[in-house]
C-alpha cells in the first residue's frame, strides 16, 4: 500500500493540483483562484485551532474517567493532517483536508481503523473511587483507612 502512495504524492498529486489550478483559473480568473488558495489556508488554521481545543478537552475528559484516549488521539492527528492539507496550495488537498475536519468522516475512519487494531489495556489509569484516591489491584494492593475506619483493641 505504501509503495503505491509514495509515487502518487511525489508525481501525480502535484500534476493533478496544477491541472486543477489551470481549470479553476480559466473559470474564475487568476485573482479569484489565488484568493481561494489563501482563504483555504486561513480557514485551515482557524479550524485546526477550534477543533484542536475540542480534542484537547475530550482527551482531558477521557483521562479523568480512565478511558483509553485512542479515538481522541486519532481525531487530533486527523485534525493536524487536515490543517496541513489546507495549508498546502491546491484544491484536491483542500477537499481532503476539509473532509477530515468533519466529525462523521473521522468517525468513519476510526471505525475502519479499529477493524484492524487490537487495543490492549495494561491497567495504567484507573478512575477515582469517589474519594479522591484510585483503587489498586494486584499483589501490591494497598487499602487506605481513615481514623474512623480503624480501631485498635488494647485489651490483653
Amino acid at each position: 500500500m505504501l509503495r503505491l502512495l509514495i509515487p502518487f504524492f511525489i508525481l501525480l498529486l502535484p500534476l493533478a493540483e496544477i491541472a486543477c489550478f489551470i481549470l479553476v483559473g480559466r473559470r474564475i480568473g487568476l485573482f479569484s483562484t489565488l484568493s481561494l488558495v489563501v482563504l483555504s489556508a486561513v480557514v485551515g488554521i482557524v479550524l485546526m485551532r477550534i477543533q484542536g481545543f475540542g480534542v484537547l478537552t475530550r482527551l482531558r475528559q477521557s483521562a479523568q474517567t480512565g478511558r483509553a484516549p485512542g479515538k481522541e488521539l486519532l481525531d487530533g492527528a486527523m485534525i493536524v493532517v487536515a490543517g496541513i492539507l489546507l495549508l498546502i496550495p491546491g484544491f484536491l488537498t483542500d477537499v481532503v483536508g476539509l473532509a477530515l475536519f468533519l466529525p462523521p468522516v473521522r468517525t468513519f475512519l476510526w471505525n475502519r481503523l479499529m477493524r484492524n487494531v487490537v487495543v490492549v489495556d495494561i491497567g495504567g489509569a484507573r478512575p477515582d473511587n469517589g474519594q479522591g484516591n484510585r483503587p489498586k489491584t494486584g499483589p501490591q494492593r494497598t487499602i487506605e483507612l481513615d481514623e474512623t475506619d480503624f480501631q485498635r483493641d488494647d485489651r490483653p
